[in-house]
C-alpha cells in the first residue's frame, strides 16, 4: 500500500447535512490520508430544503492559496467539487498549475510528470437541466477546469452540457455514450467517468431495454469500461461525494480506474441499502457509522 498522501478537497462546507466536505473528509481520513480542505462556500444546509444561506468564500480562497504557496505546501491529490463562480474556477486552475511534487512521493505510477493527481467533479446539473443560477458562462468555466483533470466525473446531464452533445440528455445508446465519452476526453486528454449513464438497447421486437451503469475511459490503460449497477429509486444527498471519495481512495492505493469505480459503486450501493429504512430527509448518510465498509472499499 502507498504511504499516506496529502489530499486537498475543494468543495462546499455544509452546516447541516452530510454532503460535500462533510462526507468526503471522514472517508479519506479513515483511509489514512492527510486531508486538507479549501471551502468554496459555507452553506447553511443542503439545498434540497429550498431555503438556505450561502457564504461565498472566494476572497478566503485567494488569501489561503497565497499563503499556501508562500509556505510551499505540496499536495499529492486535488479533488474539486461545487464552485460558485467562474472566478473560483480560474483560481483553482491556476493553483493546480502552480503545484509540483517530489518524484519520490509518487508511488501510484499513475501521474504524468510531477503534478498531483487531479479529480474534477463538474457539479452544475442533474435531471436533464442545469441547476438554478448556472448559465453558459459557468458551463464554459467548468469546461476549462475539467481540462486539468486526470479523472473527471460528470453525471450524464453534466457530460451533455460540457460537450454540447444533446444538452439535457439522460440516456444514450452504446454509440452515443462512446461519442459523449470521446468528446469529454478531448477536454482533458485523460480519464473520464460518467457516473450515472443510462444505456438504451433496442431489442429485436423493437422494444427498448435500459441499463444503469458507470461508463468510462481509462487513459492509463487506454481502454473503455462499463460498470453496471442496480438503480435504486431514492435520492440520497451526498452520494456523488461518497462515490468520489471512495474512488480516489482506491486510486491513491494503486488500484486501476475500473477497479476503483467498481469499489465506489459497491460501497455506495451497500450504504444506500443499509440506510434506506432510516434515511432522514435531505441529510445524507452518516458515513462514520460504516467505518469497516469505507476503510477497505
Amino acid at each position: 500500500m502507498c504511504e499516506r498522501k496529502n489530499v486537498l478537497l475543494i468543495n462546499d462546507l455544509p452546516g447541516y447535512g452530510k454532503v460535500a466536505l462533510a462526507a468526503m473528509v471522514p472517508i479519506l481520513s479513515r483511509r489514512g490520508h492527510a486531508v486538507f480542505q479549501l471551502p468554496t462556500a459555507i452553506i447553511s444546509n443542503t439545498l434540497d430544503y429550498g431555503r438556505f444561506c450561502i457564504q461565498d468564500m472566494t476572497d478566503y480562497m485567494k488569501n489561503t492559496m497565497k499563503v499556501w504557496k508562500e509556505l510551499e505546501f505540496s499536495m499529492d491529490c486535488i479533488c474539486t467539487g461545487f464552485i460558485v463562480s467562474e472566478e473560483q474556477a480560474e483560481l483553482i486552475g491556476e493553483y493546480i498549475s502552480s503545484l509540483t511534487l517530489a518524484p519520490e512521493t509518487d508511488c501510484t505510477g499513475m501521474r504524468t510528470g510531477n503534478k498531483p493527481l487531479v479529480m474534477v467533479d463538474p457539479i452544475m446539473a442533474d435531471g436533464g437541466k442545469l441547476y438554478n443560477g448556472i448559465g453558459p458562462e459557468r458551463v464554459a468555466a467548468m469546461r476549462k477546469l475539467a481540462a486539468y483533470a486526470d479523472v473527471m466525473t460528470p453525471n450524464m446531464t453534466e457530460a451533455s452540457f460540457l460537450t454540447g452533445i444533446r444538452p439535457g440528455q439522460e440516456k444514450g445508446t452504446e454509440e452515443e455514450l462512446r461519442e459523449l465519452t470521446d468528446r469529454l476526453r478531448e477536454i482533458s486528454g485523460r480519464s473520464v467517468v460518467i457516473t450515472s449513464a443510462v444505456k438504451t438497447i433496442c431489442r429485436e421486437d423493437k422494444s427498448i431495454c435500459e441499463s444503469h451503469l458507470v461508463y468510462g475511459y481509462d487513459h492509463w490503460k487506454q481502454e473503455y469500461f462499463q460498470v453496471p449497477y442496480e438503480y435504486l429509486p431514492v435520492r440520497v444527498p451526498g452520494s456523488g461525494d461518497i462515490f468520489s471519495a471512495v474512488m480516489i481512495g482506491e486510486l491513491l492505493e494503486g488500484k486501476g480506474l475500473k477497479e476503483a469505480v467498481v469499489s465506489a459503486v459497491t460501497v455506495l450501493m451497500r450504504l444506500i441499502e443499509e440506510n434506506k429504512g432510516n434515511l432522514q430527509k435531505y441529510k445524507g448518510i452518516l458515513v462514520e457509522r460504516h467505518w469497516e465498509l469505507l476503510s477497505h472499499g
